[in-house]
């Protein structure tokens, strides 16, 4: 192996030279970044920081005055016999209110309200102090709630609001997400001590993995002062951090095994691994670090925080790669088999070939044009429901599972009264807030409302006389987001709004709302989408370009990378949607995706499938510059990673498979479309139609049109640090079965 030393042999060499350094290095940087990140905490997202179009200006009108409205709750009292007039019903009715006053935590408790049936008396009232921290003290006024429906069993007294369903987020959801986490670690060291037959060297995968999270969490801390981000960004780091952070140090470490099994002195062994595997976790982690990037384009901040949050854990996952693991493998030696468990010696040897990817490998070559074909077929199969992929902000009845209580709550009170639960907000801003001319437009506006028939009651009115401001809470017909209450969010932007308040002189008045916030979220996303997808697609196809110097490589790769894309969507729309197998996963389709998913997926998947992809074709094209030909290339290439690209999916899929048990639709969502496509694309892509494909081209696949001839060609195999080692020969035959060196 002559040849120039590449960056990543260079990094490889140095840390193995001067391993004490690097590793010592590696761990202060971690414990600095953790510790600076703990100690100025994370900050995350205001509610108008998430806003966008006419919802967004509203909340930023609230936001900029300093209006920050307390946490709001609401109380039914229902009964299917007793009218809300009856001794006993006012009774009741009395109870709650005087319990949730004597708490000492309640504020503005209103007129209690009666429904059209007059079965259901609806209380609204609000939490004292901030509603950020609302949900640390509503304990005691669901106490007081819960001692009036001991004392009237003949009624039926539900609560629901802001402070409650934060308490029961923190309560059950928060456990979730940390459960999730930590099941995710044990089950990937699990899966890589059957994928090395070794308890060091499955734990080297996992240690650089978390230590790589830890320092990335502790610089979103310091990042999240200057740009705030959503408050999963943690969990999205971690479970990014997982999937490429095993993945890099699995390919480095099985490419090292692989060589000290054929027979390679140890330094050898570790440098071609840092020259090969090194680089191509190099390539791996530039493209997705391009792919995460691609969210600063869609225009909202959800999405520059998920940035902020994913390209910080997979560089530094990737400089731990190409750093302190070469040095620690150096260090350690052969002994990092310790701990060996008795597996089969195929788990073990990894120079030895999978018998069933060699038996799927044969038939593929033999006929790539019918595999290629057959392939295809199925993935856009797969694809084919997401045809009628609909996205919405789903609502809070959407986001968790229908059985659950607060769930039920919502409903019932959503039924009795329309829209009460998530009421549209109208945001008015007018000089003389309090002058005749904007109260007679207050009156106006609640008129026009009760005409329209598509507004429910109460209508409540808040106003700021200190900064100018009303913010007025509509309830809207329907069930919170239905057609029927778009609609009428429609008419009230449209027609209520701009007849009424919209003629105060002087004056603004915007139509918010969780609704509005939800079509207005999804309009945006409509106009971001296309240039995040084409800066995704543009930048991977010149980084691929520049690192094989083909201009075909980087075409196949988008494209194959499209086709796992659109089997993720598939899946999600088929479950989500159409409700085909929900069952298997503990939850009820909700008839939407959420509106942020498909592009937070479509840039995660372009990413990850960037590690199989580079992996193979690096090795592919490393046997085609030894003299190879490109089908026995191919053939070499598919061979020799099989192996460790399914052990790296397996283990993906299960950390994807892990956040799937969250109560949250969306993570639900999230881990079918990565966890599929991640399958996929690991089996169906890397095993059947990128060789398929590749073998088709022929030397195709090494094209540069004669324009591009200025670009520097990429480095062959290196010799590693400078050694030189001795090549594997070329078959004697000219067969695309490229057999392994035998173990030694």
């Amino acid at each position: 192996m002559a040849g120039k030393s590449n960056l990543a042999a260079s990094l490889g060499g140095w840390s193995a030279r001067h391993r004490i350094s690097a590793i010592a290095g590696w761990l202060l940087f971690v414990i600095v970044t953790t510790l600076a990140g703990g100690a100025v905490g994370q900050v995350t997202m205001t509610q108008a920081e998430y806003g966008t179009g006419e919802s967004g200006r509203a909340q930023w009108l609230l936001t900029n005055a300093g209006v920050t409205g307390p946490a709001q709750e609401l109380v039914l009292v229902h009964s299917a016999t007793a009218m809300a007039d009856t001794t006993d019903f006012q009774s009741a009715v009395r109870a709650v209110i005087s319990g949730v006053r004597a708490t000492g935590q309640v504020q503005d408790v209103r007129a209690p309200a009666v429904s059209a049936s007059r079965h259901d008396v609806l209380i609204q009232f609000a939490m004292k102090g901030d509603a950020g921290t609302a949900a640390n003290r509503v304990q005691p006024v669901l106490a007081a709630v819960s001692q009036a429906q001991a004392a009237h069993p003949g009624v039926t007294i539900e609560e629901y609001g802001d402070a409650s369903l934060g308490k029961w987020f923190n309560d059950t959801t928060l456990k979730d997400f940390h459960r999730a986490e930590w099941t995710a670690v044990p089950l990937a060291l699990g899966i890589l001590l059957v994928v090395f037959g070794a308890l060091l060297a499955a734990t080297l995968p996992v240690v650089l993995a978390l230590t790589a999270f830890l320092a990335a969490n502790g610089l979103l801390a310091l990042i999240s002062h200057a740009m705030h981000v959503d408050s999963s960004a943690s969990s999205v780091m971690l479970l990014m951090g997982l999937a490429v952070g095993v993945d890099y140090c699995l390919f480095y470490l099985r490419r090292e095994r692989e060589e000290r099994a054929a027979g390679r002195d140890r330094r050898t062994a570790l440098d071609i691994a840092a020259a090969t595997s090194g680089r191509a976790v190099l390539i791996s982690g530039l493209t997705v670090t391009v792919a995460m990037a691609g969210m600063f384009l869609s225009g909202m901040q959800l999405f520059a925080g998920f940035a902020v949050a994913t390209i910080p854990v997979v560089l530094i996952a990737v400089a731990g790669s190409v750093t302190a693991l070469p040095a620690l493998m150096s260090l350690l030696g052969d002994k990092v088999g310790f701990g060996r468990v008795p597996l089969p010696g195929r788990i073990r040897h990894p120079s030895r070939q999978s018998r069933i990817w060699n038996t799927v490998l044969d038939r593929v070559l033999a006929r790539p044009g019918i595999s290629a074909a057959l392939a295809a077929g199925l993935l856009l199969t797969l694809a084919a429901p997401a045809t009628g992929l609909h996205t919405e902000g789903l609502s809070v009845q959407k986001i968790l599972p229908p059985g659950t209580p607060i769930i039920q709550n919502y409903e019932h009170i959503m039924t009795a009264f329309p829209g009460g639960p998530a009421p549209a907000i109208v945001v008015v801003k007018a000089p003389g807030i309090t002058s005749p001319k904007v109260r007679q437009a207050f009156a106006s506006f609640e008129q026009a409302a009760q005409r329209s028939g598509e507004i429910g009651q109460p209508i409540q009115v808040t106003v700021y006389k200190g900064v100018n401001l009303a913010e007025i809470q509509v309830p809207l017909a329907g069930d919170g987001s239905g057609a029927t209450s778009r609609h009428a969010l429609t008419t009230l932007r449209d027609t209520i709004v701009p007849t009424t308040l919209g003629k105060i002189p002087g004056g603004q008045a915007l139509a918010g709302g969780s609704l509005a916030a939800s079509i207005d979220f999804n309009n945006q996303l409509r106009r971001g989408i296309v240039p995040v997808f084409l800066f995704v697609m543009g930048i991977t196809f010149i980084v691929m370009l520049a690192a094989f110097g083909s201009i075909t490589i980087p075409a196949t790769t988008i494209a194959l990378n499209l086709l796992s894309v659109g089997a993720a969507y598939g899946a999600m729309a088929a479950v989500f949607q159409h409700g085909w197998g929900t069952a298997l996963i503990g939850t009820t389709a909700p008839g939407a995706i959420e509106s942020w998913v498909p592009l937070f997926v479509f840039v995660v998947l372009f990413g990850l499938s960037m590690d199989y992809n580079v992996f193979v074709v690096s090795r592919i094209k490393e046997a085609h510059d030894r003299g190879l030909t490109t089908a026995q290339a191919v053939a070499h290439g598919i061979r020799t990673t099989a192996g460790v690209v399914t052990s790296a999916a397996v283990i993906m899929v299960a950390v994807f498979a892990v956040f799937g048990t969250l109560s949250l639709q969306q993570f639900k969502q999230l881990s079918v479309g990565l966890a599929v496509a991640v399958l996929l694309d690991a089996t169906v892509v890397r095993g059947v139609l990128l060789p398929a494909v590749m073998t088709l081209l022929g030397e195709h696949n090494w094209y540069q049109p004669r324009w591009l001839s200025w670009l520097p060609k990429p480095s062959g195999p290196p010799s590693p640090g400078g050694f030189t080692s001795t090549p594997e020969p070329p078959p004697a035959t000219p067969s695309a079965h490229i057999r392994p060196a035998p173990s030694r």
